[in-house]
């Protein structure tokens, strides 16, 4: 039975193109005289490796994805780890992965049908093309602008017609600095 593999390994960092294909060709050659196929081959060429493998802090990194069955598999990791130029190798099955991601995108799909349809946007006034649509009332401040200025409280009537009526300056001082009856009625008592 035919699966789909991953083949990942890396490579001395000092070798040269030349060098690169016969691996791959050695590699190509076992998975189709098995009635395999490399569907995919990627060189990514020399990339920092996450620790030191044989003093090396580089590598030359090659990816195949395969369709093969597992006996090529033995055959395959047999002959990259007797090779020299070879540092390192991986070797991921990713065929239950594949069809485990299909169910979940079918699922996603049936969800998305049996949602509502997404309300249209409202238009825009004439002459609003460009800007950004703001909240219609006061809300919260936006983030980074200052904080408003809280307003004063208003002195009830008596005291302002008080102060309006009286010319005197003692007066208008003595009104200005007491305390409003709302502030007053908090406020504890000594």
């Amino acid at each position: 039975m035919n699966r789909i593999y991953e083949e990942l390994f890396i490579l001395r960092p000092d070798i040269t193109d030349e060098e690169v294909a016969p691996v791959i060709e050695q590699i190509r050659g076992v998975v189709t005289a098995a009635g395999g196929t490399i569907d995919k081959e990627e060189r990514w060429g020399v990339r920092k490796l996450a620790y030191r493998i044989e003093k090396k802090a580089e590598g030359y990194y090659v990816l195949l994805t395969m369709t093969c069955p597992a006996s090529t598999i033995r055959e395959l990791e047999r002959r990259l780890r007797v090779t020299d130029s070879v540092l390192k190798y991986l070797t991921v099955r990713i065929d239950e992965k594949l069809k485990w991601l299909e169910k979940r995108r079918k699922e996603r799909e049936k969800r998305a049908a049996r949602k509502p349809a997404v309300a249209p946007a409202l238009p825009l006034m004439p002459g609003e093309e460009g800007r950004p649509m703001m909240p219609a009332g006061p809300g919260a401040p936006m983030p980074g602008a200052p904080a408003p200025a809280m307003p004063a409280a208003p002195a009830s009537d008596a005291v302002a017609d008080a102060v309006a009526t009286d010319a005197t300056p003692e007066v208008a001082d003595i009104v200005a600095t007491a305390p409003s009856p709302e502030t007053a009625a908090e406020s504890p008592k000594e």
